[in-house]
């Protein structure tokens, strides 16, 4: 079996410069202490704390008033040689690459708009970037809602089978708890698990086509139990999705278990899981779902193959006990790895993730709750304008930001 790698030595008490040290003994022996640190007085104390707390409650509130963009990790190295006959790697490598990107939707009207939005509602939202309110239509002639001219519900799009050219265009319309996909590019998209198509499954770099095939269907199911199970859409614990990871991952598994049951800023459960809180929003209509999965060689050795699941899901939240109506769009890219059992030691039907990146629109900027947070039309009202880089959050032609940061975006 492999040997662990030794541990990283611990680093020592630095030593103050050799310049610095022999000024102060020179003013030591001279009897002049000029170079020896001098306590502060009361007042200064006092006025450097308030000028502390003050600093600290700004930070504070610039954070909540943002968007979140996710937690980063930073990306695993190619694995050693007979990285699965000895310990598991990410064992070495320490925590599984996690990032969330996240988006408020504070800011995104303007003063006029707000002149307007009593008078003409959907005038208003037509102000907004992004083309909400813009009436745009495919080339079938079916607009963003799902709604053809003649009045008639479109039929849904066809499969993405490849990385889309720009964002689908715009529609207008505001949801209700009956159509909450009005508006919505989502109105065309295809529903719930059956959503996730799997390719066809053959051999890959040494990777048996029944390996292939396994992996793909365990992606499928992790990214099912994870953002579509009605338990953990409603807070609850993620219990089918945790069970898919390989426990050789342990490091990764423990993290995924602390987030959900203890959530921190440095560790959230929605940079995996999707999770609304029950109290406070009602999931409205079924989850709308676009994307794909595809699978490429590992080229860093013979008998890996990478799975990369690139999906996004559209759901509708109405107040609890009000009609008030929006939506929140998360995508999740997830990288899974499938190796020849051959060659490399795995856990019989669980997934050896490798990365997981997340993009979520329509969330403050809290951190550390555990749960998705959306904004309604309401609370725009009252909001005051965020500044930050605008997206929109239907766009799948862009790759998945791996920052950490708060912006706006531009619809839902």
């Amino acid at each position: 079996m492999a040997e662990k790698p030794s541990e990283e030595p611990r680093p020592e008490s630095a030593a103050p410069p050799d310049d610095a040290w022999e000024q102060f003994l020179r003013d030591s022996e001279a009897g002049v202490p000029a170079s020896a640190p001098k306590e502060p007085s009361a007042r200064a104390r006092m006025v450097t704390e308030r000028l502390r707390a003050l600093d600290e409650a700004q930070a504070a509130a610039a954070g909540r008033k943002g968007r979140r963009f996710g937690r980063s990790r930073p990306v695993a190295p190619a694995r050693p040689e007979g990285w699965r006959t000895g310990p598991a790697w990410r064992e070495t490598d320490g925590r599984a690459s996690r990032r969330r990107t996240v988006w408020s939707v504070v800011g995104v009207l303007t003063a006029a708009a707000l002149a307007v939005v009593a008078v003409n509602p959907s005038a208003a939202l037509s102000w907004l970037p992004g083309g909400l309110g813009g009436g745009g239509a495919d080339a079938s002639g079916a607009s963003a809602s799902g709604v053809g001219a003649s009045g008639v519900e479109a039929s849904p799009l066809a499969p993405e089978t490849a990385r889309p050219t720009g964002a689908p265009g715009g529609a207008e319309g505001i949801p209700t708890r009956e159509r909450p996909f009005t508006g919505s590019p989502a109105a065309r998209w295809e529903a719930g698990a059956d959503a996730i198509r799997l390719p066809r499954a053959k051999a890959v770099n040494g990777v048996p086509a029944a390996r292939i095939e396994e992996a793909l269907r365990g992606t499928k199911e992790f990214l099912a139990a994870a953002n579509l199970d009605p338990a953990v859409l409603k807070g609850g614990e993620p219990v089918k999705a945790l069970a898919l990871v390989d426990p050789l991952e342990a490091d990764y598994l423990a993290d995924l278990r602390a987030a959900v049951r203890r959530p921190t800023e440095d560790n959230d459960p929605v940079s995996a899981f999707t999770r609304f809180d029950p109290e406070e929003v009602d999931l409205v209509g079924d989850v709308r779902v676009r994307g794909r999965m595809t699978v490429a060689p590992d080229t860093a050795a013979e008998g890996r193959a990478l799975i990369t699941a690139d999906y996004t899901f559209v759901y509708g939240v109405a107040r609890v006990g009000g009609d008030e109506t929006t939506r929140v769009i998360v995508r999740r890219v997830l990288q899974v790895d499938a190796a020849d059992p051959s060659r490399y030691q795995g856990t019989e039907g669980r997934l050896w993730i490798r990365d997981l990146a997340s993009e979520i629109g329509n969330d403050d900027c809290r951190e550390g709750d555990g749960l998705i947070n959306p904004s309604f039309f309401s609370d725009l009202l009252s909001a005051s304008p965020q500044a930050g880089e605008t997206r929109d959050p239907y766009d799948r032609s862009t790759s998945v930001s791996r920052e950490d940061e708060c912006g706006v975006v531009s619809r839902t």
